[in-house]
């Protein structure tokens, strides 16, 4: 049980922390397009996202996969960016139209596993079982990301429902404000530049 409480307290850390402001971002800009009434959807968008990052998180503790950590903590501010420039060219909000959301957040969760992988891998033991604390740091990974879910969709019900913003201004604010941030992340993490 020490086990599963330490892996899942880190799993929520990971998202609820002030060092996981990256990771909040993409969270924010994945929510961004949609409303309260869409809370399924999101809700599997965010499951894809943790079955990438899970996915990554396991080749790497088992050494299949390594790549340089300058590379994908540059990628993951442009896995943000590229999340909120879709957001803004967005026309309609139809489900079929945002589809390909499933297959960018699990593309995307790939790349952010990868940030983390090296501390995880550092955490386990070599002939340590990883079953336990992946699924552990997982699902409080998952809690963590599901209450951010639940704070954005809640205040786009009061900003579009109540307030009658437009959804769209909605949409372009909270894209618009991940997009310049990750950028300026980008920015200061371009590969052998800093």
């Amino acid at each position: 049980m020490n086990d599963f409480n330490l892996y899942f307290t880190t799993g929520w850390q990971h998202i609820i922390s002030k060092d996981a402001a990256d990771h909040i971002l993409f969270i924010i800009a994945l929510s961004a397009i949609y409303l309260l009434k869409n809370w399924k959807q999101v809700l599997i968008l965010v499951t894809a996202f943790t079955v990438g990052h899970s996915l990554t998180l396991a080749l790497s503790v088992y050494d299949i996969i390594r790549i340089d950590e300058q590379w994908v903590e540059f990628l993951i501010p442009c896995t943000i960016m590229a999340t909120a420039i879709f957001n803004l060219f967005q026309k309609k909000f139809a489900d079929n139209a945002l589809r390909i959301n499933y297959f960018l957040v699990l593309f995307f969760g790939l790349i952010h596993g990868m940030g983390f992988a090296n501390a995880i891998r550092f955490m386990l033991a070599k002939d340590q079982q990883i079953a336990i604390p992946l699924i552990s740091f997982n699902i409080g990974l998952e809690i963590g990301q599901i209450t951010i879910v639940a704070i954005i969709l809640f205040l786009s019900y009061l900003v579009v429902n109540r307030w009658f913003f437009k959804r769209k201004w909605w949409v372009n604010g909270l894209s618009a404000i991940t997009l310049v941030i990750a950028f300026w992340f980008a920015l200061h993490r371009i590969p052998y530049m800093n």
